[in-house]
């Protein structure tokens, strides 16, 4: 654990992923992280592996012998994300025994952002309270299925699970009116310094009128301010209000991730 600590902080935006979810699972039971190491004897490159894949820090000689250990293991994921050219350079090792995947999104802008956004924050914006998880699930999933082309709900209570968690966690932040959510976001991931936006929707109906603006500059001044001295979020390329949306905010483009979705 403290060797894969010190490979996941040379890298903190890129890491924040799996960073959260080993804080968060360990490497026990159905998680696994692969590693690598360099000549100098330290981590030069670790997969995540536990229901989604993450690549960091793999070459193209590394990534043979990742894809050729999950192959031989008959692992499957549900999606790959991180880093754009490890995450394609993996998948097209896995596709030919994987098969199609249900989307590529092969341009994601990994954003951030380290001082306090210049653009009004919402007022109205605050942490949503778990006794609201009724009002935040439609949101949520709206959100979801947008973002990701099905209802999660449809895959049982998991999910139902999972926005109570973030509830419980003060990870999520709404702006509601009349007890209806207008506009949510959640800090999806977090750990070494960095706060990772996550699940950012607003109503239909109020888009391309500045709440959402408002609202994300009021999420990134608290997370400044309580959790981290950087936050970060990816978007894809192709989502040009959202893009809009997080540059007027103040981030700033870092570097490309990709996903592909099974």
């Amino acid at each position: 654990m403290p060797a894969i600590r010190e490979f996941l902080g040379r890298r903190p935006v890129d890491a924040v992923l799996v960073r959260d979810a080993v804080e968060r699972m360990g490497l026990g039971g159905a998680s696994r992280a692969l590693g690598i190491r360099g000549e100098d004897g330290r981590l030069a490159a670790v997969a995540w592996d536990s229901g989604n894949l993450i690549p960091l820090g793999f070459d193209a000689e590394g990534l043979d012998f990742l894809a050729a250990d999950i192959l031989s293991r008959h692992r499957y994921a549900s999606s790959l994300v991180g880093p754009a050219a490890q995450v394609l350079g993996l998948w097209q090792r896995l596709e030919p025994r994987w098969g199609a995947p249900r989307e590529i999104r092969p341009v994601q802008y990994s954003m951030v952002m380290t001082t306090p956004s210049q653009v009004r924050p919402d007022p109205a914006l605050r942490r949503a309270r778990p006794e609201e998880h009724a009002a935040v699930f439609p949101a949520a999933v709206a959100m979801f299925t947008e973002e990701v082309g099905y209802d999660p709900t449809q895959a049982g209570p998991q999910y139902a699970r999972h926005v109570a968690t973030l509830l419980a966690q003060g990870r999520t932040f709404i702006h509601s009116e009349g007890g209806r959510v207008i506009f949510k976001a959640d800090v999806g991931a977090r750990g070494g310094g960095v706060a990772q936006i996550q699940g950012v929707w607003t109503a239909p109906e109020y888009r391309g009128h500045g709440i959402a603006t408002r609202a994300m500059a009021a999420v990134v001044n608290i997370l400044l301010a309580e959790v981290a001295p950087t936050v970060s979020l990816y978007v894809n390329d192709f989502n040009h209000p959202a893009v809009h949306v997080y540059t007027r905010v103040g981030f700033r483009r870092q570097a490309d991730w990709a996903t592909v979705l099974i």
